[in-house]
Formats: structure tokens, C-alpha cells, sequence
């Protein structure tokens, strides 16, 4: 049984996703009105590509260091250039005097300065032919860095980003061989820029759960981290607590930046203010917190109506319901087999208008074959850990990591 997922573009797929010739793309809106909506959200075509589009990326950084050799393209390039350049206008906005101890109002300035240069960043980085894209991918790059009315940061904000990269894919900007740069590159330039603004303007973690959360603003980091260290000979789970080891190799994995970036703003017991990530440390193996956190992340965040009520839907991330066989709410492991030499059934989504028919899928939310049935769902493996948690009573939510179901039903959100 194979591990991951993974999948293989082909000339074929690619030119069956999307055509930029007649497709019309729109704004994207709020399209989830109460949590009675999650099961059509779980059922959607969104999701279904959200999470193929994670589960690959997880898959592509599989052993990979931030400074190994892997392709960096000219678009890669160029989209690091753009945060680098949102990075720089928090120096030129210092914070503002306010009785407000948390959620510095200046932080609304870079958000309308993105708001209204980023039409113009995106298309001066994009090839003409895709311009039309702008107003969609615009619109998740502004909500990736936060609310500007509360003032605040989450992981529903980091999801944004992640549909702006899957979104680009779609349409052309990213190719199969920039998956590793995406994460390694692109997504890690991301976090150097929100820790920035969360630093800059002392932005409130959006619906943390405190001790109990994974982490008051990402998940992310540590899910593909993890992929990170899969195989690692001397890094374990146990050891990445320890100083020595996070502050030596934090440059070359997620996973170690982020707890880094923990121990540098919270302070006590690592057990006591990241009581999740403390149990963690306790699970024998990389595979299993990695195949843990997969399932935790779809029960936490994306099973979340706290978390996903503000997810924004368009032309590329819609609610029409996705094929069966291409959707993965009760699967964190499938085949690892290359899906290549397929494309999506024409008529198999009844797309609203303006959608083409064909639209549907993306790549990676295909099965391996047009007409085989979907792979086996897989039972994923609970995170078994051995560390001792400090003396505090667990609340009633029990969606630690020693306990990841995806039918948890934990309130609030991370």
C-alpha cells in the first residue's frame, strides 16, 4: 500500500483543465452561509481540489530541505519578489500609538495598499494571456494576510493563500515541476511575511484555542514540515523540543522554524503554552505525525465552520459538487501511482454559467483513470504517543493529536 498521494501532469491533463480562451472568471464571494452548509462544502469541488492540491505539495517536499536542488522557475521567482515586496511596505509603516495593547490599526494601511496595488503587482508578474486571472487571484492574496477589521491572523487566512497557489496552478502560473518550490520557496517567504505583520502590528490569533490549538496562526508548516523530515536518520520527533536542534536546522525545515518561531514568542514550558505540539513529540515516527496531521487538518481547520465560513468561491474553487470519485473528506492516504494520460469526463460536472463543462477538477483531484473507481479508502493511523502532558485537565473538544478523527466535534477553531 503506498504512503501519499502524488500525481503526474501530463500535456494531455493540462491542456483538458482549463481553457484560458473561453473561460470567464469572477470575483470570488462568501458562499457558505451557516454550518448546514458543510456538507455541500465537503462535497465540493473546492475542496476536493484544496485538499488533492495539499496532499500533492505534501508529497512533493518528501525529504526535501529549503536548500537542496530542486527547480526554481521564473514564475517562482517572480511570486517570491512579489511578497518581498509586501514584506518591504511593513517597514515603511511603522505601528501606531494606541491603548489597544493587541491589533495595531496601522496593520489596515498594508492591507489597503495591498488591496489596491496588488491588481498591478500580479499582472506586471503574470504573461499577458493571463491577466484576465488577476481578479481572482487577487482576491485570495489579500485575504491571505488577514482581517482587516479584527485585526487578525488564522489559519483560515493561511488557507487563502494556499487556494491563491493552487488557484495559479490551475490556470497555468505554476507547473508540475515547481511543486517543491511552491512549499520550499514560495510558501515559506508566505510565513516570513505574516510573522512579520503578526510581530509588527500584534495581531490576535483569529478563534485560537489557546494551549489547545496546534498553533495560534498556522498548521501548515508543520504538516509539510513534517513530509520534510519523513526519512530523516537522526531527527526525530522527540528532539525537535530541543533548542540545539530547532535553532541548527530551523533554515532547512518548516516544521523547525515554526516551533523556533513559538519559542521566540511565547514563553514558559514548551509542554505548557504548545500542549499539542508537546504530544507530538511523543509519536514514534515522522510518518505517523505526518499522516496524523493530515487527518487533524481536515477535522480541524477544514472541518471548521468557525474556520471555513469566510473561504471565498469563483470560477476556479467552486460549490458545484465534485465527481465521488475525486473526493477525499474521509481519505488522508491514497495511491501513490502517477495519474498521468487522463482528463475530467466532459459532462461529469453541471457547471453554473459562466463555467465551461470541463472545468471541474484539477489534475490532482483526479482519480487515476477515467472510468476506474475511486482508491480504497485508507484508515489512517492514530498519532500513538508515550510523552507526558503536563497536569492540566483536557477540555472537552479531544482533537489532540493522540486522537484525530475527522468526526471530531470540538468547537471553535485553530
Amino acid at each position: 500500500m503506498a504512503s501519499t498521494f502524488a500525481v503526474k501532469l501530463t500535456s494531455e491533463t493540462e491542456s483538458d483543465a482549463l481553457d484560458l480562451s473561453t473561460h470567464v472568471f469572477m470575483k470570488p464571494e462568501k458562499n457558505l452561509k451557516s454550518p448546514d452548509d458543510m456538507p455541500k462544502w465537503k462535497a465540493s469541488q473546492a475542496y476536493s481540489n484544496i485538499v488533492g492540491f495539499i496532499l500533492t505539495l505534501n508529497e512533493a517536499v518528501k525529504n526535501k530541505k529549503i536548500g537542496d536542488e530542486y527547480p526554481v522557475s521564473e514564475m517562482v521567482e517572480k511570486m517570491v519578489g512579489l511578497l518581498s515586496t509586501v514584506e518591504g511596505w511593513i517597514a515603511e509603516t511603522p505601528a501606531i500609538e494606541q491603548p489597544q495593547r493587541f491589533g495595531n490599526k496601522a496593520f489596515r494601511q498594508i492591507y489597503t495598499r495591498l488591496l489596491n496595488k496588488g491588481p498591478t503587482l500580479l499582472e506586471e508578474m503574470l504573461p499577458s494571456e493571463l491577466e484576465p486571472a488577476v481578479l481572482e487571484l487577487c482576491t485570495y492574496l489579500v485575504e491571505s494576510i488577514g482581517n482587516d477589521t479584527r485585526i487578525d491572523y488564522g489559519t483560515g487566512h493561511e488557507l487563502a493563500f494556499v487556494a491563491f497557489m493552487c488557484c495559479a496552478t490551475r490556470v497555468g502560473v505554476f507547473k508540475e515541476e515547481d511543486y517543491p518550490a511552491l512549499v520550499l520557496r514560495v510558501f515559506d517567504k508566505y510565513l516570513n511575511l505574516v510573522r512579520k505583520l503578526q510581530l509588527t502590528y500584534r495581531m490576535e490569533p483569529a478563534g485560537s484555542q489557546g494551549v489547545w490549538s496546534l498553533d495560534d496562526f498556522q498548521f501548515l508548516p508543520f504538516l509539510w514540515g513534517s513530509s520534510q523530515l519523513f526519512d530523516h536518520p537522526t531527527i526525530r520527533p522527540q528532539s525537535f523540543p530541543e533548542e540545539e536542534i530547532y535553532n541548527t536546522f530551523y533554515k532547512d525545515y518548516l516544521f523547525l522554524a515554526a516551533i523556533k518561531y513559538i519559542n521566540m514568542v511565547k514563553t514558559g514550558p514548551f509542554a505548557e503554552h504548545s500542549n499539542q505540539l508537546w504530544g507530538i513529540s511523543g509519536v514514534p515516527g515522522w510518518k505517523k505525525v505526518n499522516s496524523g496531521l493530515i487527518k487533524m487538518y481536515k477535522a480541524e481547520v477544514l472541518g471548521k465552520y468557525p474556520v471555513v465560513q469566510h473561504f471565498l468561491f469563483g470560477s476556479l474553487l467552486t460549490m458545484v459538487d465534485a465527481p465521488a470519485w475525486s473526493h477525499f473528506s474521509s481519505m488522508s492516504t491514497i495511491s501513490s501511482q502517477p495519474m498521468s494520460g487522463f482528463s475530467t469526463p466532459k459532462g461529469s460536472i453541471v457547471s453554473p454559467a459562466p463555467l465551461p463543462p470541463n472545468l471541474g477538477m484539477a489534475p490532482w483531484a483526479l482519480p487515476q483513470a477515467v472510468g476506474k473507481p475511486a482508491p480504497p479508502q485508507v484508515q489512517t493511523t492514530h498519532l500513538q504517543t508515550d510523552r507526558a502532558s503536563p497536569s492540566q485537565s483536557q477540555p472537552a473538544s479531544n482533537t489532540s493529536p493522540e486522537n484525530l478523527s475527522p468526526d471530531s466535534s470540538s468547537r471553535g477553531c485553530i
